[in-house]
Order: C-alpha cells, then sequence, then structure tokens
C-alpha cells in the first residue's frame, strides 16, 4: 500500500522562514504592548473607581 503524502506541506525556504518568523515576532511585539495597554487601563480605572469611593466614604454618602 503506498502512502498518501499529499498532506504534507512545502518546506520552507531559508528566506520563507525568516519572513515567517519576523512577522511572528512583531505580531507579539503587538500583542504584548496591547495588553500592556489594556493592563494600564483597567488599573488606572480601578484606582479611580477607589478613589471615589473612598471620597464617597469619608463624606459619608455610601
Amino acid at each position: 500500500m503506498s502512502e498518501d503524502l499529499s498532506f504534507r506541506r512545502k518546506p520552507l525556504t531559508p528566506e520563507q522562514r525568516q519572513a515567517r518568523d519576523a512577522t511572528r515576532r512583531i505580531e507579539a511585539e503587538k500583542a504584548m504592548r496591547d495588553h500592556e495597554e489594556a493592563q494600564k487601563a483597567f488599573y488606572a480605572n480601578r484606582e479611580r473607581l477607589r478613589a471615589e469611593r473612598l471620597a464617597r466614604e469619608a463624606r459619608g454618602t455610601g
């Protein structure tokens, strides 16, 4: 019985591999920046809400 190898991909050339790796690296860096920005926004909002809550509690209207 012969083996069906049609599912295998063609091997990448070194240039294609470098291009793929560069693209992945750029995408990973962007994802990390986006995540950091989201985290900063989350914590800034959290601190703002905390300050508002503490101010309300200090006024006695909570």
